[in-house]
């Protein structure tokens, strides 16, 4: 089933992917009363990581904006995957963004606008959210980034 959300994705020349395989023991989103919680959105692109290590050293910042948005995606497609139609977004509540970053790097808020531009881009205003951007050590599979959701639903 897809509706407008999935036609606004298309418009941008996007594809909502497959819902990415967990890595652990996990689910990759879960449904408790009205609201999704999708678990940590790797860029991972047809099973893989296409760029590894430090936002800072080996990544750059805009390389990381640009995996930010492969991670939005993701998400969006482990929020469908529970929902079963992304019309059902009343709207995204909080968005939390983890860079894996170089000691010195300290633009972990302009990595995760990647997340949060793709969502205002695809919801418009049923995206705009609470958010958190951290900077952390290192992520699994030493990816650059992860981006996690809590959105709310319409009723069925």
């Amino acid at each position: 089933m897809s509706g407008a959300v999935e036609a606004r994705i298309a418009e941008l020349g996007l594809t909502l992917p497959e819902v990415v395989p967990p890595l652990a023991s996990y689910q990759p989103a879960v449904q408790s009363g009205v609201y999704v919680y999708t678990a940590g959105q790797l860029p991972m692109v047809e099973g893989k990581l296409a760029v590894t290590g430090k936002v800072g050293a080996e990544v750059t910042a805009e390389e990381a904006k640009d995996l930010a948005r492969v991670c939005a995606l993701n998400a969006l497609a482990a929020v469908k995957s529970v929902a079963g139609d992304l019309d059902r977004i009343a709207r995204v509540v909080k968005v939390v963004g983890f860079v894996a970053s170089a000691p010195d790097f300290t633009g972990q808020p302009g990595v995760i606008n990647g997340a949060s531009e793709l969502l205002g881009e695809v919801l418009g205003d049923k995206g705009v959210h609470a958010r958190s951007a951290v900077g952390v050590a290192v992520l699994p599979l030493d990816a650059p980034v992860e981006v996690e959701f809590q959105v709310e639903l319409t009723e069925a």
